[in-house]
């Protein structure tokens, strides 16, 4: 029975793979071949590489009926669902490299900016500052890159607690939690409530700390939580008291209070997603689309009473932060249609796509004028809790180094919550490694 349930996961492994690779394969042909070239004189066509949502489809549909006969955007997709963060960085940069005109325009995520400046256009000519300020703040400052603007924001994003309210309610003090969670409860308090709740059979609290960028988000999180930095003059501090703390609290969390099962070492968000609703859970760390995660995979209804939003925790002392994410677009240098791009980004931000971007998408947008816009504040109240939790958002560090630095690090840190090493040395020898400059394989 062992050996044939062992055959079957290694059936089902080889099909994930396979599959991968045939969509990696595909998308190189398209970067790098003539796979898909259509000739279609007259039309300027312009290529996006994004993780193409249905929203997404809708108003790329518009834009080209709006602009038929003279702009056809083309979506290249690359899903979350098939492809990390992580992955979609190097693809990008393999394409960016070989200085081919195949993408004219892609998205990045907004820390991976520094990283892909020097590949892409400076925006700076084809806006105006008064545009620029129609942007949050939060949104348009990660779009810089040495005083010049190389970036523009889609959408935003931000870290949240989820908490299955139906299972909280069977606790007597009910009330007095939910007050807690809703203004950022401490790390010593969730930890206690998890452990009454595991007592009572479910696992308390799932986070994604597979080796990838989204452990990274948990870890800075925990660093700012502590007012500090993870980078500090354009150097990585690992040796310090903030860092072990933040790690031993990931290790904590799953080997010694046992509220989080250990096998989200493999898990990144939609993983976590799928064990939280399935498994039924009482904590989740995600980020603000999980309900229409739930809508497009589970069932299409209103779960927000169910599943309720709250502040990340923090620790005793310390100050209550979720980490800010969101995509950013960028037009590739080598682009031979810079003017229709431009044109194209322009729609993307105007108040009507962004506002289909959040009814259809859930992705928040990142224009003033939609939390100004008092019909459409009263027609989405949620938005009062995102700019609550948006006052105490932070950054990852914004500098070139980073993508490269966060790949060591988070790979040292999903050891440690492994059990395989420990903190201080997951820590130690990720700061030796990244010192020494040498190549990081895993």
């Amino acid at each position: 029975m062992i050996k044939l349930k062992q055959n079957i996961r290694t059936f089902y492994i080889s099909i994930v793979a396979i599959t991968f690779l045939v969509l990696t394969v595909l998308v190189v042909m398209f970067l790098f071949g003539d796979y898909f070239k259509v000739s279609n004189e007259g039309v300027k066509k312009i290529y996006y590489v994004d993780n193409i949502s249905q929203s997404h489809k809708l108003v790329i549909d518009r834009f080209n009926e709006i602009n038929k006969g003279r702009i056809e955007v083309v979506p290249i997709d690359l899903p979350f669902e098939k492809f990390s963060t992580n992955e979609r960085k190097e693809l990008l940069i393999r394409y960016l490299r070989s200085k081919s005109d195949r993408v004219d325009l892609f998205s990045v995520d907004q820390i991976w900016v520094p990283r892909f400046a020097k590949w892409t256009e400076p925006l700076t000519k084809y806006f105006l500052p008064s545009q620029n300020q129609q942007i949050i703040d939060q949104a348009i400052g990660t779009c810089y890159y040495k005083d010049d603007l190389v970036a523009l924001p889609l959408y935003f994003d931000i870290g949240i607690l989820y908490y299955n309210n139906s299972i909280l309610k069977k606790l007597p003090d009910y009330s007095s939690i939910k007050n807690e969670l809703d203004n950022s409860i401490t790390w010593d308090r969730f930890i206690s409530v998890g452990q009454r709740l595991k007592r009572n059979g479910h696992s308390a609290y799932v986070f994604p700390s597979d080796d990838y960028e989204g452990l990274m988000c948990s870890f800075v999180e925990l660093l700012e939580s502590q007012n500090d930095k993870l980078f500090v003059n354009d150097t990585v501090r690992l040796n310090t008291k903030a860092a072990e703390n933040a790690l031993q609290l990931l290790v904590d969390l799953v080997n010694k209070y046992n509220i989080s099962p250990k096998e989200i070492t493999d898990y990144r968000e939609t993983e976590c997603y799928v064990h939280f609703v399935n498994h039924q859970d009482a904590f989740l760390r995600g980020w603000w689309g999980f309900y229409e995660w739930y809508d497009k995979n589970v069932k299409n209804e209103d779960v927000s009473s169910i599943y309720e939003k709250a502040p990340m925790p923090h620790f005793s002392g310390g100050t209550p932060v979720s980490i800010i994410g969101g995509w950013n677009l960028m037009m590739s240098k080598y682009s031979t249609k810079k003017s229709e791009v431009i044109e194209f980004i322009k729609y993307l931000l105007s108040d009507e796509v962004q506002k289909t971007l959040y009814e259809v998408g859930g992705y928040l947008p990142v224009k003033k004028s939609m939390y100004s816009d008092t019909t459409f504040m009263k027609k989405h109240p949620e938005l009062i809790f995102y700019n609550k939790v948006l006052k105490s958002g932070v950054h990852r560090p914004f500098s070139e180094k980073y993508t490269k630095c966060s790949d060591i690090i988070a790979s040292y840190l999903n050891l440690a919550i492994q059990n395989k090493i420990s903190v201080k040395e997951a820590l130690g020898k990720a700061q030796r490694t990244i010192n020494s400059g040498d190549v990081f394989i895993k």
